[in-house]
């Protein structure tokens, strides 16, 4: 199979993930705390290929901050694997809030062990209330989000 068919859409943004002892729970299995922790680092890092860096949100005074997450864990993974960790963002409404998705998919076992969905809001990180996108925000991301017609 190749990877343009397991991808749930076309040109993620895939970074690998070893698994470590730390990232496991009394059941060894991946617990859910280093799920949240790999989506985060997965989102900054494809901010920061985009051209979005923690200092541009605190030279705006805005950041995008998680308003809710769906977590599916469709197949339990454990020490030693390796999974490709992709996102994509499939809404920006490019006001207030953005929207992402992410596929963890397992080689070894040639299948999507987890996906999420992620809204995020924009804020302003000295008072914490919704403000509205700056104009780099609206363009970066705006310009990396999935056509609807390929998220439909």
């Amino acid at each position: 199979m190749s990877k343009s068919e397991y991808w749930k859409y076309p040109s993620p943004y895939v970074e690998r993930w070893r698994i470590q002892q730390s990232h496991l729970d009394h059941y060894q299995h991946v617990n859910n705390v280093a799920y949240l922790s790999q989506l985060e680092r997965l989102a900054w890092a494809h901010s920061n290929s985009l051209g979005l860096h923690f200092t541009d949100y605190a030279e705006l005074d805005r950041g995008m901050v998680i308003r809710r997450h769906e977590l599916d864990y469709l197949a339990p993974c454990h020490l030693g694997d390796e999974l490709e960790c992709a996102t994509w963002i499939v809404a920006c409404q490019r006001a207030l809030s953005l929207t992402r998705e992410f596929q963890f998919y397992c080689p070894r076992r040639t299948q999507t062990v987890f996906t999420a969905k992620t809204q995020f809001i924009c804020v302003s990180m000295t008072t914490g209330t919704p403000k509205r996108m700056p104009e780099k925000f609206q363009r970066i991301y705006g310009s990396a989000c999935l056509e609807q017609a390929e998220v439909g």
